[in-house]
């Protein structure tokens, strides 16, 4: 997998990462749901991303796995 700079990441890609973060924080407990939290999981996406991996699924499993733990 090559590295993408979130500068380089086209609209398309976007997009689909916001969907990917609405429906984490759906599958994150309700207490969790802070913006704090969702800004934690927002950039787990971004890095996941920018690492390569662009699949729905792995960066849903990511962003799911960041928001276990509330942002402090």
């Amino acid at each position: 997998m090559s590295k993408i700079p979130p500068t380089e990441f086209g609209a398309e890609l976007v997009s689909m990462m916001r969907e990917v973060l609405d429906e984490a924080v759906e599958r994150i407990q309700w207490e969790h749901r802070t913006p704090a939290t969702k800004a934690k999981m927002a950039e787990r996406i971004v890095t996941t991303a920018s690492s390569g991996v662009t699949a729905p699924d792995q960066l849903l499993s990511a962003a799911v796995a960041a928001g276990r733990e509330p942002a402090a």
